[in-house]
């Protein structure tokens, strides 16, 4: 269709862990990534591992071995790793779900985040590394905040949008802590079929699963519920 567009691309692998249980596997994930900066370039595709979450069986030792893992694997293929610290808390029907689907949790603290952080910094992955939406200074291991509607990257990938975007203020109906330039989403809540245990965006995996088939069978209609 030629309209410009630059993909948040979350990629995670919490297979064995069950977290992510509709998602297709890892390689193939991998893969379409690679295939979608094929299409639209390196830095149109930026790539999240999102979110990073601590539970009994996963450690800081795991997240840093998984991210790793990928990031060699995306080689050549982005220029930029977002991540962000699972705030559990702050939404109680996913500390609900997960609680439902026998995810022993825990919160970060604050120190944790900082050792994860020089810890990832250290990995030496020739990515720049941000963060989404967080309050933990990290500037002095080189990890800046993100904002995912950039109009630093959106000049970049599109120069003729410069100008209108240059006077944009921070969207005020976003999180305090966000970064993103005023824009308008048109997403829908429980509509995703992908189950993601540790998702805010579906307040059960049933309902979003049933949107999405009920779509499926209406696909033209105007909204997806």
């Amino acid at each position: 269709m030629e309209i410009g567009c630059y993909i948040q691309y979350t990629l995670n692998d919490y297979f064995v862990e069950g977290l992510e249980p509709n998602v297709p596997a890892l390689a193939e994930r991998i893969d379409t990534f690679k295939r979608l900066v094929d299409e639209l370039g390196i830095g149109a595709v930026v790539w999240r591992f999102d979110p990073l979450i601590l539970t009994n069986k996963i450690s800081t030792d795991d997240l840093l071995n998984k991210i790793e893992y990928i990031a060699n694997q995306l080689r050549g293929y982005t220029d930029k790793l977002v991540f962000s610290f699972a705030d559990i808390s702050a939404y109680r029907k996913v500390g609900r779900n997960l609680s439902e689907a026998g995810v022993h949790y825990r919160e970060w603290t604050e120190y944790e985040m900082i050792d994860f952080s020089h810890r990832l910094s250290e990995l030496n992955l020739g990515l720049e590394l941000a963060t989404c939406a967080e309050k933990v200074d990290l500037l002095q291991f080189g990890i800046v905040h993100n904002r995912c509607i950039d109009p630093n990257l959106i000049s970049r990938l599109k120069p003729e949008l410069q100008p209108y975007i240059q006077n944009l203020k921070t969207d005020k109906g976003q999180r305090t802590l966000c970064g993103c330039i005023t824009s308008n989403d048109i997403g829908t809540y429980n509509s995703c079929p992908h189950g993601c245990v540790y998702c805010y965006a579906n307040a059960n995996p049933f309902s979003a699963k049933q949107n999405f088939i009920r779509h499926q069978q209406n696909p033209n209609n105007d909204s997806i519920l």
